[in-house]
């Protein structure tokens, strides 16, 4: 299919200079790309603070907030702790759980800024400052996890578990004022808030402490793949970021567990623990029997945790006694005996709904709303800590307007910080810079004119990534059938070589991708292989957790690794589940198509470099060309050397063939070939020579090599064997416009917009489909 060209609106054309003379010769691509993003994004300018005195806002406009139900408890809650009236919700004693009078103060201390958090939270959201206000309430408690963890735990916490990482902060030595604004940051979208920049409002943040989306349980295959990155660390004595005695502690809701990501994490760490592999992952679900709007009807209770397969530990939430012991027993037996368990906290209220937009009176009845609402455990607590002579009355009055008061300055003081404002920040903080080549590195950009000891292109794959593997002793390779050697062979004697470093994991695409990010995150460098480009969408949103992570931290939890996704285009095999030609290209990642053996090891060692700095690349393996020798008849002209040590081939660099700059067909992957064949039949059939062709792997941005390619051609021909629609040319495209460098002339060919038969290729990019489109371009009769 072909997209004809329009003349397009005529940009100035924004470039840059680059800092170093690398750089300059092959610039980040993402930096060229983004900095083409209107003037503001060129100027890269921030915004001046903003100057709201919060304070009077918030008195002058109290009408828009005083009856929220939230303040209305916030009024009940301090009248009580006046009057000393809080209801005690158990009779236990402090003592007789170990729970030392200290640490239950700051777990008092963590529960009341959960509650006011979000009580200001969701006041700053009336106001129209603030823009976070899922809430916390009902599970304030939830301070003691923070408590019982080590400081070198892993921890991924659900949105509702602030006070978990309060009390982590609280012990770790920063001061309650700093914790509050930070938070505050959060809600209000300040460009200074530590965990996210400002792009959202996120727990976590900490060395140990793993971001979490709004994504339901997407957070749960990643810890897994902590607990078993963290063991292959220690097993191939590579360092690790958590010592061999941790745990890896992820929380979800009781509507989470019905998520497909969590029930991957889950049957991962059993299929481990199976295996005899240690997994110390604790599970930790609050159950407030509501998911949302839906109802639990005791499903948790009484169907999910009947058939888990590992141990459960059940906590009653109203009680901070048994909600101590409890988790403290599941961590200690997850710890002992590098095991994964379940730790289940029942009996919750949901307090307020889930966030401000909720509509709760749309499936809950006055009186349960109110109900929940009034459920104050923290009031419990207090009542426990005053009858345990762990405090007072007075001291805890005293304390709760210390900290509301604290909240509101922090709040104050959140609003008035500049907020991201940027589009050029915005986009640079997708990815991690890229790393620069060191000055011995030879970067060719013809073909090889060397024939001796050629091979195809998958042998080369195969020696690359063994020698990757033997010159970096902390890289793994991942998947699913490559022990013995995948599909395709590319990873053929590999587990021989690099035994426990070359592993299978389960077909389960989701709990693999979590797998990976897990690695990165214990140390190691992984490699990904998905057997199938089309078995990528399986693992959809996990994938796409993993590209965003270096967004969402603002560059601080990158997933450094690289993904090779084979079964790609063109083939007769397997149909369109295994020839697969659309390909995921979100935001955070670097995706390329090498078309030879040359170029991908080349390629591949910058991709290592590119990954060690903690950029997320992927590899896209046509499987035509895996094999292929000849491209016309028998000329052997397909096998390739394997590089000298030196050479590296980077993401701006492109190959050329042929001299001609007439007309120019910009290709990669098995477009390459395709482009190849079309010159021939151009030269041959239509007697037209000035052409040549570009080989451009790099797919997430304009190259430096094609954007200069493109500017000194008359004539384009952009030959993509993705299916119209899909096609990453099209984004290529569009960048080259807006920066005007598009010929007058040019065309884009690409794949059918439908799915690949068994048995044939007719619905993939041909010669033919290219020969028409340079006709067309250059205007000629077929």
């Amino acid at each position: 299919m072909m997209m004809m060209a329009m003349q397009p609106a005529r940009l100035p054309a924004r470039l840059y200079a680059s800092s170093t003379a690398q750089q300059q010769q092959f610039g980040d691509p993402s930096y060229t790309y983004n900095a083409t993003w209107g003037q503001e994004a060129a100027s890269g300018k921030q915004a001046s603070p903003r100057v709201v005195n919060y304070h009077n806002l918030r008195a002058s406009q109290k009408d828009l907030w005083k009856d929220l139900p939230e303040s209305v408890q916030y009024t009940q809650f301090l009248k009580s702790l006046e009057s000393g009236s809080c209801e005690a919700l158990c009779k236990q004693s402090l003592s007789d759980s170990g729970i030392s009078p200290a640490t239950f103060l700051t777990v008092l201390d963590a529960g009341m800024a959960t509650f006011l958090l979000h009580v200001e939270s969701r006041i700053s959201s009336a106001l129209g400052e603030g823009f976070y206000t899922i809430g916390p309430c009902g599970e304030e408690l939830q301070g003691i996890w923070g408590a019982l963890l080590r400081p070198t735990d892993a921890v991924a916490l659900h949105y509702r578990h602030l006070a978990t990482q309060i009390v982590r902060q609280l012990l770790a030595g920063r001061t309650m004022e700093d914790i509050l604004l930070d938070r505050a940051r959060g809600h209000t979208v300040a460009r200074s808030d530590p965990v996210t920049g400002g792009v959202h409002c996120a727990l976590g943040g900490g060395e140990h402490d793993f971001l979490v989306t709004s994504t339901l349980a997407s957070q749960a295959p990643p810890a897994v793949g902590r607990a078993l990155g963290n063991t292959l660390a220690h097993f191939l004595k590579q360092p690790s970021h958590f010592p061999r005695d941790f745990v890896s502690f992820v929380s979800v809701g009781d509507g989470s567990v019905n998520n497909a990501h969590f029930l991957s994490a889950l049957n991962m760490a059993k299929y481990a623990s199976y295996r005899g592999v240690r997994c110390p992952v604790v599970f930790a679900i609050t159950d407030n029997n509501l998911s949302i709007s839906l109802k639990g009807q005791g499903w948790l209770a009484n169907g999910f945790s009947k058939a888990l397969g590992m141990p459960l530990f059940e906590a009653d939430g109203r009680s901070p006694v048994d909600l101590w012991t409890v988790s403290r027993d599941a961590i200690a037996t997850a710890r002992r005996q590098a095991r994964p368990v379940t730790l289940l906290v029942s009996n919750l209220p949901r307090r307020f709904g889930h966030a401000a937009t909720d509509r709760q009176n749309a499936y809950l009845e006055d009186a349960e709303i109110e109900r929940m609402a009034s459920t104050n455990y923290l009031a419990g607590a207090c009542a426990q800590a005053v009858a345990n002579g762990v405090t007072t009355y007075e001291q805890l009055t005293t304390r709760f307007r210390e900290l509301s008061a604290k909240v509101e300055e922090a709040f104050h003081l959140a609003v008035q910080e500049p907020k991201l404002t940027s589009r050029l920040e915005a986009l640079q903080q997708s990815q991690k810079p890229l790393a620069p080549l060191p000055a011995n590195v030879r970067v060719e950009v013809t073909p090889p004119t060397n024939k001796k000891r050629t091979s195809v292109m998958r042998k080369n794959m195969n020696t690359v990534i063994e020698e990757i593997m033997t010159k970096n002793s902390d890289v793994v390779y991942i998947g699913e059938d490559v022990e013995h050697g995948g599909y395709y062979l590319v990873t053929e004697d590999l587990a021989k070589k690099f035994p426990f470093r070359v592993r299978d994991f389960p077909p389960d695409e989701t709990s693999l991708v979590g797998a990976a990010m897990g690695y990165t995150q214990a140390g190691l460098l992984p490699i990904l292989e998905i057997p199938y480009a089309k078995y990528l969408d399986c693992a959809a949103d996990m994938f796409y957790e993993a590209c965003l992570m270096n967004w969402l931290s603002n560059g601080k939890q990158g997933n450094g690794m690289i993904v090779r996704l084979q079964g790609f285009d063109r083939g007769i095999f397997g149909g369109n589940f295994h020839t697969h030609n659309i390909l995921s290209m979100p935001p955070g990642l670097d995706v390329v198509c090498y078309s030879n053996g040359y170029d991908y090891a080349r390629g591949w060692r910058y991709m290592l470099r590119q990954a060690r700095a903690g950029r997320m690349v992927m590899s896209v393996d046509s499987t035509n060309l895996l094999n292929l020798r000849h491209l016309h008849e028998a000329d052997d002209a397909w096998r390739r050397p394997y590089p000298e040590d030196d050479e590296e081939l980077p993401f701006d660099a492109v190959t050329t063939y042929g001299s001609g700059k007439n007309l120019t067909i910009a290709a990669y992957g098995n477009t390459v070939v395709m482009g190849l064949k079309a010159m021939k039949l151009l030269q041959d059939v239509h007697g037209i020579s000035d052409v040549r062709l570009v080989d451009s792997p790099y797919l997430s941005g304009v190259s430096a090599g094609l954007r200069a390619a493109v500017r000194e051609s008359k004539h384009v021909v952009f030959a993509d064997p993705c299916k119209q629609g899909q096609q990453p040319f099209a984004g290529i495209i569009a960048q080259l416009q807006r920066e005007d460098a598009l010929p007058a002339k040019w065309q884009c060919v690409a794949a059918q917009p439908t799915y690949n038969p068994l048995g044939s290729t007719i619905t993939f990019t041909s010669e033919h489909d290219i020969v028409e489109a340079c006709l067309k371009v250059l205007k000629k009769k077929k």
